[in-house]
């Protein structure tokens, strides 16, 4: 059984940040879930480009408010407290908080490994979970 809480995880390795949102990585690879668990701050008054080209993600809002743009056809997808999405076709989009931080429980597959950032076109490269001998 893995029992975590967020106190245990934030200012440690298993908080990555960027300059818009901070992201709390509850289960990674090694946990051998078949998917990797996280609880993300968006950052009020930023826009984020994310192209996961290499996963899927589920994300479901629990605070906050701000939009989902698809770079696609230019639709935009309010969101608040209680909106789910899910990137199921590698979607390229931007992620904006509005008028305060988003606060997201996302879901990727395959599973990241817990230190991903986006590279320069907005996606998780996909990393092997490190083998321990």
């Amino acid at each position: 059984m893995i029992v975590k809480h967020l106190k245990d995880i934030v200012g440690t390795d298993d908080e990555v940040k960027s300059e818009t949102w901070a992201s709390r990585r509850f289960l990674v690879a090694d946990d051998n879930m078949g998917f990797s668990f996280h609880d993300t701050v968006i950052y009020a008054g930023t826009e984020t480009r994310i192209w996961y080209k290499n996963h899927l993600e589920a994300v479901y809002c629990v605070a906050g408010e701000g939009e989902i743009e698809s770079l696609e056809d230019g639709k935009i997808y309010p969101i608040t407290d209680g909106t789910m999405y899910a990137l199921n076709e590698h979607d390229e989009h931007l992620l904006r908080a509005t008028t305060e931080d988003l606060r997201l429980v996302c879901v990727f597959n395959p599973p990241l490994t817990g230190i991903e950032i986006h590279d320069e076109d907005g996606s998780y490269p996909l990393l092997e979970p490190a083998k321990v001998d």
